[in-house]
C-alpha cells in the first residue's frame, strides 16, 4: 500500500533508512547493502530525493555520502510516517502553545541570558539557517539542556548560535550580515532584557 503511494519499493526503503537515522550519512554501496536493492534503482531514487530536497549529499574520502535533510519542509510529517514508532514524534508544524511555552520556559530559565530569538524551523515563514540565537554570558551546559528540550519537541536537530552581549551589540551596530538577515527575516523575540531591538 505505502509502496504504491510513494511510487517505488526502493524509495520507501530509503525513506525508512534516512528518517530513522537523522545525522547519519551513508554512501551508495552501504545503502544498497542496508536496504537490499539494486544499485541502479538506489542511485535513481537518491537523485530524485536530492532534487526534491529530502536528502543532502556531501563528499569525503572520494565517496559521496547522503543523509536526511532535517530542515526539509515536510521532514516532521515524513518522520511521523516512516520513523520507528518508538521514537515518538510530535507532528506540530503550527507549534502548539504547550510546546511554545515549554521552549520559552527552557530558554528563559538560563542565568545570564540577555536576548533570545527564535527563527528558522521554529518560526513559520522564516528562511533563517539559525533556529535559536542566544545572547549573554551563558553556561554551555545550560544552553545544551535548553536546546535538548527544543530538539525533543521538534524531533530534529536545532541550529543555534550563542554570542556574548558585546559581540552581538557590535555586530548589530555595524549591520553585520549574519545578524541583519535574522532580524530582517521572520523571527520571534523571546527575551530582550535591554530593549536593544526596540531601539533598532
Amino acid at each position: 500500500m505505502i509502496d504504491a503511494l510513494f511510487g517505488s519499493k526502493t524509495r520507501v526503503k530509503l525513506l525508512h533508512l534516512f528518517l530513522n537515522s537523522p545525522g547519519q550519512s551513508f554512501y551508495v554501496r552501504e545503502i544498497t547493502r542496508k536496504i537490499d536493492e539494486q544499485i541502479n534503482s538506489v542511485r535513481r531514487e537518491l537523485s530524485n530525493m536530492l532534487e526534491v530536497g529530502v536528502i543532502t549529499s556531501d563528499s569525503a574520502d572520494n565517496k559521496l555520502y547522503y543523509q536526511v535533510n532535517q530542515r526539509y519542509d515536510f521532514y516532521i510529517p515524513l518522520k511521523a510516517i516512516f520513523g520507528d514508532k518508538s521514537s515518538e514524534v510530535k507532528v506540530a508544524p503550527d507549534h502548539n502553545e504547550d510546546l511554545a511555552d515549554e521552549y520559552s520556559s527552557a530558554i528563559r530559565a538560563m542565568p545570564g541570558l540577555r536576548l533570545a530569538l527564535l527563527a528558522g524551523v521554529l518560526v513559520r515563514g522564516s528562511n533563517s539557517t539559525v533556529d535559536v540565537l542566544l545572547v549573554g554570558n551563558l553556561s554551555p551546559l545550560k544552553v545544551k539542556s535548553a536546546i535538548k528540550v527544543i530538539e525533543k519537541g521538534e524531533g530534529r536537530d536545532i541550529n543555534y548560535t550563542v554570542l556574548s552581549y558585546d559581540e552581538f551589540y557590535y555586530r548589530l551596530s555595524v549591520r553585520d550580515r549574519f545578524i541583519t538577515e535574522i532580524l530582517n527575516g521572520k523571527c520571534t523575540v523571546l527575551v530582550d532584557k535591554d530593549n536593544v531591538l526596540s531601539q533598532k
